[in-house]
């Protein structure tokens, strides 16, 4: 599997040769019931012995789908949001919970989607929220420990360790779909190098390796390259030596 990510494996070998550890977590966005899509991520994250992290739509989320994860030992469950509703203009970029609507009326629908994943789930449910489209309204953020969460998940490597008092951020850093053109793959030598940048960063010092490495995923609307890619960076992984499956949890003390 490392023809597929030269770059990548070649900064791996560093990290074995000077005997480093790369915490990893897997993420993966908007499930709401069982679907022959979730039965293939399921497989794929047993496969490789893979925590999965499954960010679950509230409001639509079903039983069928607390039924279904009531065996996986190995899947928790995060917040997604509320309905995954666009409330943004349209000369805006899509969100949920973004600067449009006011705070108290977004800490309502984010503590409904606690409150039904919990029920729903029971412990399965963590607490980490994980905002629709991996954006959220700065001031809202401040809420969310009195909101009982712990952890907040976006995108990209985090600048700080807390994004408000009490509350940790966690984010993902590799989403292999090329969300602005066909969905498909993302040209997977940009991939490749997109890796191997930011794991020399935090081998150099010049990002949080206390922070897992997030691999964001986004079942439902997979194609085969997609799948694909995602069983060989799982591979990747696996065969180097370094890669710890961890949760975002793991810093909370």
């Amino acid at each position: 599997m490392t023809a597929r990510f030269p770059a990548a494996a070649a900064e791996l070998e560093q990290w074995r040769d000077q005997g480093r550890t790369l915490p990893v977590w897997w993420r993966d966005d908007d499930a709401i019931e069982p679907t022959p899509a979730l039965e293939r991520l399921l497989q794929a994250a047993a496969g490789f012995g893979a925590p999965l992290h499954l960010a679950v739509i509230p409001k639509p989320a079903t039983s069928g789908l607390a039924d279904r994860l009531r065996t996986e030992n190995a899947v928790c469950v995060l917040t997604h949001g509320w309905r995954h509703a666009n409330h943004a203009p349209t000369d805006r970029k899509k969100a949920e919970f973004g600067a449009d609507r006011p705070v108290a009326s977004m800490l309502e629908d984010i503590e409904a989607g606690r409150r039904r994943l919990a029920g729903l789930f029971g412990s399965r449910a963590l607490p980490v929220f994980t905002p629709p489209w991996n954006r959220i309204a700065p001031e809202l953020v401040e809420k969310l420990a009195g909101a009982g969460f712990k952890v907040i998940s976006t995108f990209m490597p985090r600048v700080s360790r807390f994004a408000a008092t009490g509350l940790l951020r966690v984010n993902t850093h590799l989403d292999p779909i090329a969300w602005k053109s066909a969905r498909g793959l993302l040209d997977p030598a940009q991939l490749d190098a997109q890796v191997a940048h930011e794991l020399t960063a935090r081998r150099l010092g010049q990002a949080d390796n206390a922070e897992p490495y997030g691999l964001l995923t986004h079942h439902l609307v997979h194609t085969e390259p997609v799948w694909a890619f995602t069983q060989a960076f799982l591979a990747l992984l696996a065969q180097s030596g370094v890669a710890t499956w961890t949760s975002p949890l793991h810093e909370v003390g």
